[in-house]
């Protein structure tokens, strides 16, 4: 099948529009028609080179769209059914076994690699390989093949163009809450990094009946906004001592915190602003060999640190959840999600590199 898609040839540089060949499914695979794809700051580090993939390749791993077709061996899903797709796992390890494919520890290669199992692409152009399977989906592109387990099915009632960013994005936000935080009801959180990821974090936080929510951000625009997702109380990152606002706020400090801006000043002060037993659980994506700095005798007093990625969700478990609080008001993607077609790739991985919208999704 010939699809358009948009193709990385050179870290760092635009994206190029081009055509070409997508492989027809195997008896495990589906081909999806892409009705939206979202940005993630994932994809800003692979092209910048942050992160290593095999060039020339299609990035994009928030898709959402429609099976177009079926392979010969797919059970649970049928050409026409509105899907949303996600990460891969390997299905067999303890960690999958167990329902908890986020942790998998072949994950990083299989999503990272750029081709199947077996070594073969998904794409190609004139005969030469094109890395795909980023994610196992690059769904910067109007049409991906996967495999049938890493799609999600949907209701009618989400919009399609956007619920690509419930297999990363809102995933990763709301599961660092739900999933690891685990907050009690009645206590305090605080966010640091107030993009789709963090503002995920603080509607999960709210629908988690925390008492105090606190987001920090350096973006004045994005504060304003995070109160429309749950935030009781705002602090400008940029403007003093965070850990000391978030103190005065809460004496003794946050029951728990989110870092989800990957910048390594953020997650020091957001460790530093919890209570001596408190948890700070850490999901920005800062680049490969960064190393943050954590006072020695503010662990030792008991505080908790953990990463956490994915949201550590069971994506077929998960975000029908996640589509069941965006059906009760409770989960507003429509309210951060700015849309751009597919040729303006390039203006909207500019977007969410410069913070000029919460979260970018391309329409091809």
């Amino acid at each position: 099948m010939e699809i358009t898609a948009a193709v990385l040839r050179q870290t760092g540089a635009p994206m190029s529009l081009e055509t070409l060949d997508l492989d027809g499914p195997r008896p495990g695979e589906i081909v999806i028609e892409i009705a939206g794809c979202g940005v993630c700051h994932t994809d800003l580090s692979f092209r910048d080179g942050s992160w290593p993939y095999p060039l020339p390749a299609v990035l994009g791993h928030e898709g959402a769209g429609t099976v177009v077709e079926t392979g010969s061996a797919v059970a649970s899903l049928t050409v026409g059914d509105r899907v949303v797709l996600s990460f891969g796992f390997c299905g067999v390890c303890p960690s999958c076994l167990a329902g908890e494919p986020a942790t998998c520890p072949t994950a990083p290669l299989i999503n990272m690699r750029g081709t199947r199992d077996d070594g073969s692409t998904t794409l190609s152009q004139n005969g030469k390989s094109v890395h795909g399977s980023f994610n196992t989906q690059s769904s910067f592109a109007t049409h991906v093949v996967t495999e049938e387990r890493f799609a999600t099915k949907l209701p009618d009632s989400v919009p399609l163009e956007l619920a690509g960013t419930l297999g990363c994005g809102i995933s990763t936000g709301a599961g660092s809450v739900l999933n690891v935080l685990t907050p009690q009801p009645g206590s305090t959180v605080a966010v640091f990094g107030l993009g789709a990821v963090g503002l995920s974090a603080v509607a999960a936080a709210k629908f988690s009946g925390c008492s105090r929510i606190i987001g920090v951000d350096l973006n004045p625009a994005r504060l304003d906004l995070a109160t429309e997702f749950g935030v009781t109380d705002v602090v400008d990152g940029g403007a003093g001592d965070a850990v000391g606002t978030i103190q005065q706020l809460v004496p003794g400090g946050v029951d728990g915190s989110i870092e989800a801006s990957g910048a390594r000043r953020a997650l020091t002060e957001a460790f530093m602003s919890t209570k001596a037993t408190g948890i700070t659980v850490l999901v920005g994506a800062a680049p490969i060999g960064t190393q943050y700095e954590i006072d020695s005798v503010s662990l030792l007093s008991g505080r908790t640190l953990r990463g956490c990625t994915m949201g550590l969700a069971n994506p077929r478990v998960f975000i029908p959840q996640l589509v069941r609080f965006w059906e009760r008001g409770l989960l507003p993607i429509e309210k951060i999600s700015t849309s751009f077609k597919l040729s303006e790739i390039d203006a909207a991985l500019a977007a969410a590199a410069d913070g000029s919208v919460v979260k970018a999704v391309v329409i091809p």
